[in-house]
């Protein structure tokens, strides 16, 4: 049986975890998936941004006719876009299987891994042993159990499969309400598919502060067709396409003809295959291991980092998660933990949302004080030149000690503006050094985060604290 001084389950944010400082340590790297290098490499965050962009460009005609000049979308070349996309991820893919292959220090197994005790792992025929391991094996596309789903399997897909698929549908239906299903309802929307978007509950982006998830529903109801408070009940084959039959609270049923159908209702966590009571791991019933602060499971000398053990299901979260556990892997006597306090997250839709901290009705139901104030993009210099319409930042702050609570943008650049205010609520600046305590480029967009600080000090009069 091989020895090895640390084992790593997964090859996404886990193989980053392996860097030059473990050059001297003698280390298993597992994967199970033929494709080297994680979700968010392969089929997430990196090739639907890749599609984003091109769906950004698509719908410009219609913002830039606003503006007199006449621009005209004639069509998308689905395969040049995909190809050009998966030419470049792939190569990234298997350059770094090829270079992990060939590291002196590490060895890369290629199966499903699972413990036998808590210092055992089996992969396949074969048995390695590990002073440490590290679980990092992420999370996969939730599956839905309806009739008919089986018979019609080659036009229903997942966000693992549908960006390489040959040829872009004509008419699309989109089961979901999440960031997923948000994405893709632009991707395919903007490249020229007609794209029906389904959704069990009566809101979009439920995780999101209200305001901003009731103007997301607006605006993309203007692209795509939005049905609401539908449940999938079946799907059947239509000739070469499907029928896809839901219902609502009432029990009235619906039906939508589609060339394809993607299912976006969330994510599972890959832990199930690992056997964790053999190691005596602790997991919760949906699958997620239970971690402290430090990344460390219920077993000494076991850690979990990433999808399968976090409350954020996010890369730059798995990513942080990677730092700690490097730290207190090499550095056992001066341990650090994991800054979760702030995490931010976003949309990559159009409109981009970005988000960071509490939402009005997390505090509402905290019985947290706050003010609020809410600054549209039109009403600065460049929102103004843009003649935007229907965007906005919308901040929540203590009014006693001035702490940022909450900030939520809806609109064009919303994953960048935000940077500031995230920066801010970690750095414990409050809002009227953020606001008056350095300059504000004009007329650049980011006036619209000032413009919003601003806000909030002039709401600060005691009769419209909100409680």
């Amino acid at each position: 049986m091989q020895h090895f001084d640390l084992a790593v389950i997964g090859s996404g944010s886990g193989n980053s975890l392996i860097d030059e400082r473990f050059a001297d340590w003698n280390v298993a790297l597992i994967e199970r998936d033929p494709v080297f290098g994680g979700t968010c490499l392969n089929r997430g965050c990196i090739p639907t941004k890749m599609f984003v962009l091109p769906a950004d460009y698509a719908v410009s005609p219609t913002e830039a006719e606003r503006l007199g000049v006449d621009l005209r979308y004639e069509g998308s070349d689905w395969a040049a876009i995909r190809d050009r996309i998966f030419g470049r991820i792939d190569a990234i893919s298997a350059g770094g299987l090829d270079w992990r292959e060939r590291s002196e220090n590490v060895t890369v197994f290629h199966g499903e891994a699972s413990f036998v005790d808590n210092r055992t792992l089996r992969i396949g025929d074969e048995e390695i042993s590990a002073d440490r391991i590290v679980i990092a094996t992420g999370s996969r596309p939730r599956r839905l159990d309806v009739p008919g789903l089986e018979e019609v399997s080659d036009l229903v897909f997942t966000s693992d499969d549908i960006m390489r698929i040959d040829q872009r549908p004509k008419r699309l239906v989109i089961v979901g309400g999440g960031y997923i299903a948000a994405e893709f309802a632009h991707i395919f929307s903007g490249l020229g598919t007609e794209v029906t978007l389904i959704n069990r509950s009566d809101v979009l982006l439920r995780s999101y502060d209200r305001d901003i998830s009731d103007q997301f529903q607006r605006l993309i109801a203007g692209r795509v067709k939005l049905r609401l408070n539908q449940k999938l009940s079946s799907v059947e084959k239509d000739g070469k396409g499907l029928i896809v039959v839901t219902t609502d609270r009432n029990g009235i049923e619906y039906e939508y003809f589609a060339d394809a159908m993607l299912v976006a209702v969330g994510r599972d966590r890959n832990s199930e295959a690992l056997n964790l009571e053999a190691a005596g791991v602790d997991v919760r019933g949906d699958g997620q291991i239970r971690v402290d602060a430090q990344q460390r499971t219920s077993v000494d000398g076991i850690w979990a980092m990433g999808d399968v053990s976090s409350d954020y299901l996010l890369k730059h979260v798995a990513n942080a998660e990677a730092r700690t556990v490097q730290h207190n892997l090499l550095y056992p006597d001066s341990p650090v933990e994991t800054d979760h306090r702030y995490v931010p997250h976003a949309v990559f839709s159009n409109p981009q949302i970005a988000a960071v901290g509490a939402t009005e009705q997390q505090l509402r139901q905290w019985g947290t004080p706050y003010v609020t104030a809410t600054q549209r993009y039109a009403d600065v210099a460049y929102g103004w030149a843009m003649e935007d319409e229907g965007h906005f930042v919308k901040l929540l702050a203590d009014p006693g000690s001035w702490a940022l609570l909450g900030a939520h943008i809806i609109g064009p650049q919303a994953s960048t503006l935000i940077q500031p205010l995230i920066q801010a609520m970690s750095f414990g600046q409050k809002v009227p050094d953020i606001a008056r305590g350095q300059y504000w480029i004009h007329p650049a967009l980011a006036e619209v985060v000032e413009n919003a600080l601003l806000g909030l000090m002039a709401a600060h009069q005691p009769a419209e604290i909100a409680k």
